[in-house]
């Protein structure tokens, strides 16, 4: 599929535009200037073609921003990968140092440029978009993202420009497996994708809360094909002040929401604190497969039985649901991070995983007999008949004469007797009685 790279400097409106393309609020838009960091990616349809879009962070040099040198990384990179660039300038400014610049960068890419000029909201303001022809890069096309003017013109001549391509694999990724790395801030969880990727494909510095996006990207290797996603670091609600980190923990709560398996990223020196729990907890309630990984193993003091101790003091916290594998590594020097990769895609089997309703019989139905219901007052719980329910998540139907007397402890009961017969590590379980 073609590739679309929007590019300019900081605050000229370029997430605006791309959560227009492909029809979603999936960037966050502020009028902070230097809000978006990484690269975002998504895809556009417009009149029968369909292509990717790529959303990059503005453009800078010289600056006071900590990330401007990671984020040209990251729009050189763009702009190498792409096969149209969509260069967005701003009227009201005119032409800065910085679009000088850029569009210096972009004529000597040799890459078909396609120039938009944001913010002519008014018929005033299309007389101040003229400048822009001094770039030398071709037509200057003036739109309004924030309200959709000239966008259809503008999309018009992106799709005259791209490569001519089919676009039958629009969907192509649509039913991989989703894998999201979640954490609180500054735990290694862009550092773990880059090490995956074997790429800087994330922006990482020792600063709290980089990453303010969740970014998808594709993973094909080591025989394991999944979409890999990271996301921001979640903090307490009180610790949260600007507008922008609450967007950035709703963005990786939505990523929560939408994955098969979580990666739940620790700190090894401070072990599993509160807000861990909490976002352990998000992921058991939305009922998601979850590898917890213990990062910075390499800084702690350790001795022969270190490791089992703290995996033990782990499983305590996380009951009643301790069924989880537990991968120490150290991101840093690359230790086990192929182990994090095994044990995701062996939950995700599990949490895949459709047992035939004859095996349940077979083997849920002697249990039951053997160990039945407590009875209530004076009325015994008879269970005939056990089936899997289509449903992503593991969650099984037990039906019997009187649902409602059945209790809390019994429920838990079967759950563990479902885990010894059956391989269901690193993943929520839900158990139902129903009249049958």
């Amino acid at each position: 599929m073609s590739l679309v790279a929007i590019v300019g400097r900081p605050n000229v409106g370029k997430s605006t535009l791309f959560n227009r393309l492909v029809g979603m609020r999936q960037a966050i838009v502020d009028e902070t200037a230097g809000v978006t960091r990484d690269r975002h990616y998504g895809k556009c349809e417009w009149c029968g073609t369909v292509f990717s879009v790529v959303d990059t962070g503005g453009y800078t040099s010289n600056s006071d921003d900590v990330f401007e040198g990671e984020i040209r990384k990251q729009v050189l990179a763009a702009i190498e990968e792409a096969d149209l660039i969509l260069f967005m300038t701003e009227a009201g400014t005119g032409i800065t140092d910085y679009d000088a610049e850029i569009a210096d960068i972009l004529r000597r890419s040799g890459k078909p440029v396609v120039l938009a000029v944001n913010k002519v909201d008014t018929g005033a303001k299309m007389y101040d978009s003229f400048q822009f022809y001094s770039l030398g890069l071709g037509e200057v096309w003036s739109i309004s993202s924030a309200n959709g003017g000239g966008t259809g013109d503008l999309l018009d001549e992106i799709v005259r420009k791209l490569p001519d391509e089919s676009s039958e694999d629009m969907d192509e990724h649509q039913e991989l497996p989703r894998i999201t790395i979640v954490g609180r801030p500054n735990v290694g969880k862009s550092s773990l994708t880059n090490a995956l990727l074997g790429s800087e494909r994330n922006i990482v510095t020792p600063v709290a809360g980089t990453t303010r996006d969740s970014i998808a990207t594709y993973y094909n290797k080591f025989g394991h094909e999944f979409m890999l996603v990271d996301t921001a670091g979640m903090r307490k609600k009180s610790k949260v002040h600007e507008d922008l980190e609450f967007y950035s923990v709703m963005r990786s709560i939505r990523a929560i929401e939408h994955s098969d398996i979580c990666i739940l990223m620790i700190d090894a020196q401070t072990g599993l604190e509160a807000q861990d729990m909490s976002i352990f907890n998000l992921i058991v309630r939305n009922q998601k497969g979850c590898v917890i990984v213990v990062n910075k193993w390499d800084l702690v003091e350790k001795d022969s039985n270190t490791m089992k101790r703290y995996e033990e003091a782990l499983k305590s916290r996380l009951a009643p649901f301790s069924d989880v594998p537990i991968i120490f590594t150290s991101v840093l020097r690359k230790q086990r991070i192929l182990d994090v990769l095994n044990a995701a895609a062996d939950v995700y089997g599990n949490y895949s995983r459709k047992i035939p309703t004859s095996q349940l019989n077979e083997e849920m139905l002697p249990v039951v007999g053997e160990y039945p219901p407590p009875a209530w007052k004076g009325k015994y719980v008879k269970i005939k008949f056990v089936t899997q329910l289509p449903t992503r998540s593991p969650k099984f139907a037990f039906f019997c004469n009187l649902p409602q007397y059945v209790k809390e402890p019994y429920r838990r009961f079967i759950e563990n007797k479902m885990r010894e017969k059956f391989d269901f590590k690193g993943c929520p379980m839900q158990i139902f009685f129903r009249q049958k």
